[in-house]
């Protein structure tokens, strides 16, 4: 039996920031049809990573009460990129590129959402079909002093920062989108507000019922603090092979665990909330068992335990991962420095020394402190870079 308008609005409304607006919503659920539910995604990475898997993980609860799904890829709107929250103009990539991640992002949402219940599309199929008379009519729709009222229109713009005109048109290509697919409801997250009011207006001058609009929070990084972005290097993407997903989730500050069940688990409320009560006594225990609950959803319950038992046995037990790499190198001794950056445990001897200088680096289990040790590989030596990476070092 079809769920009453009144618990479907509860379901809409659970884990949301705002609703635009609630009796639109109720009216439309009463009319029993399914409704039309746009999300739309910029393929400007190759990845997809759990603070995109929010509003996902929302669509697929809004999927199973019967909802039809709009999945828009953005690959029109990609090549001039979102200028929400962003301090500068984004360099363009690629129309190659774009294509390349577009293919990569539909087999990741498709982790979440059941294909044959999802209608996917790319914006290019019309963005790029508009002629000069639909542009010109567009643009006609929004002012410059309007566009300005945006925050990060208006911060910039303040502080003497260059936008490009380009951005501008930003928000009114991804508004009309929702013109073109009639979506009755769109998701985003908190930082695409004004983006997606600007769909519900455009909707109003084409004489289309307004959508309304369901804004979602931006998840942390596991730095615990900045939104989760491959910019600030915090991310966990989904296709993380088991064993880096799992230690990154357990690297959270234990404060953003809660969050994470919410919003990344796929429980429902329900099914994380009793677990949540018990935080405190066990946190560790808890924070585990999230960590094998995401990557079982990314990939099986099988390689979910593994991951498991592996980091119980390196950072518990004290214990080595099972597949150390060996790293020939043609010295028989080399300083800490150099032995770190040739083995391809850094990125530079910068981070290598600094890694050192802060305890972080271990030489068959032994703390290194100084930078200028000199360490012999005449025999093979395991060395231990962070928390999370190995290599066994050895002279050729």
């Amino acid at each position: 039996m079809p769920m009453n308008p009144s618990d479907q609005l509860k379901i809409f409304k659970e884990g949301a920031v705002e609703l635009i607006s609630e009796q639109e919503l109720l009216e439309k659920l009463k009319t029993k049809r399914s409704l039309r539910i746009k999300y739309g995604a910029d393929p400007s990475t190759s990845d997809l990573h759990l603070g995109h898997t929010v509003p996902l993980r929302k669509l697929k609860r809004l999927q199973d009460l019967g909802h039809h799904i709009v999945f828009i890829i953005g690959d029109f709107t990609a090549r001039i990129g979102d200028p929400s929250q962003q301090k500068e103009t984004r360099s363009m990539p690629s129309l190659e590129q774009v294509k390349q991640n577009a293919k990569t992002y539909e087999a990741q949402v498709f982790k979440i959402l059941d294909r044959g219940k999802t209608e996917v599309c790319c914006n290019s199929d019309w963005l790029d079909k508009m002629k000069p008379q639909d542009f010109l009519h567009l643009t006609s729709q929004y002012t410059v002093a309007r566009l300005l009222e945006r925050d990060d229109f208006q911060n910039r713009h303040n502080s003497k920062q260059p936008i490009a005109l380009i951005e501008f048109l930003y928000p009114l290509l991804q508004g009309y989108d929702s013109v073109v697919v009639k979506s009755d409801v769109e998701l985003g997250g908190t930082d695409q507000k004004f983006n997606l009011l600007v769909g519900r207006e455009l909707q109003k001058v084409w004489k289309q019922p307004q959508q309304v609009i369901l804004t979602l929070p931006l998840l942390e990084g596991t730095d615990g603090v900045k939104k989760m972005s491959k910019s600030f290097g915090n991310v966990i993407n989904i296709q993380d092979s088991p064993k880096e997903i799992f230690g990154k989730v357990m690297s959270l500050p234990d404060t953003l665990v809660p969050r994470y069940y919410q919003y990344t688990s796929g429980l429902s409320s329900e099914q994380y909330q009793p677990i949540l009560e018990q935080f405190e006594s066990k946190p560790r225990e808890l924070k585990a068992k999230l960590a094998e609950q995401i990557v079982a959803l990314y990939s099986d319950e099988k390689n979910a335990r593994k991951a498991r038992e592996e980091f119980d046995r390196v950072f518990r037990d004290k214990g080595l991962p099972d597949d150390v790499p060996t790293v020939s190198l043609e010295a028989d001794e080399l300083d800490v420095v150099s032995l770190l950056h040739q083995a391809g445990l850094v990125t530079s001897k910068s981070e290598a020394r600094r890694l050192v200088e802060q305890g972080g680096v271990k030489v068959d289990e032994m703390r290194v402190t100084d930078a200028d040790q000199k360490i012999s590989i005449k025999k093979p030596v395991v060395v231990q870079c962070g928390k999370r990476k190995f290599a066994r070092v050895c002279t050729q």
